[in-house]
């Protein structure tokens, strides 16, 4: 059964940490290129950041460069998703996400419409 599921959301205060994860099971994640994607209420997805596969090329929205660290072990098939010095406007519920057809983080990645397999998503809230 193929499956992603998140773990790591939590409520935070400014300036905190929290590391998300993201485990596949059903399938290898060495071929997948993994995203992140947030929602916030009333908002539209977007795309936060993403890793290729093979040589992990990284990609970041410009709202969280510097702050988040997108990485992947392809030993544990997962992905993390480190996030520090959170913001209110962080708050969202954040969705992993596996792209087979596009590996590489190319192509308007951050639209999420190329990614093949989603979990259920992790609440972050960050407030004081």
């Amino acid at each position: 059964q193929v499956q992603v599921v998140e773990s790591g959301g939590g409520l935070v205060q400014p300036g905190e940490s929290l590391r998300l994860s993201c485990v596949a099971s059903g399938f290898s994640l060495d071929y997948y290129a993994i995203g992140w994607f947030r929602q916030a209420p009333g908002k539209e997805r977007e795309g936060v950041s993403c890793i290729s596969k093979s040589y992990g090329s990284t990609y970041y929205v410009d709202s969280v460069k510097g702050r988040f660290t997108i990485s992947r072990d392809n030993a544990k098939n997962t992905g993390y998703l480190q996030m520090n010095n959170l913001k209110h406007e962080d708050t969202a519920m954040y969705y992993c996400a596996a792209s087979y057809r596009e590996p590489y983080c190319r192509s308007k990645w951050h639209e999420g419409l190329l990614f093949d397999y989603w979990g259920q998503g992790t609440q972050v809230t960050v407030s004081s």
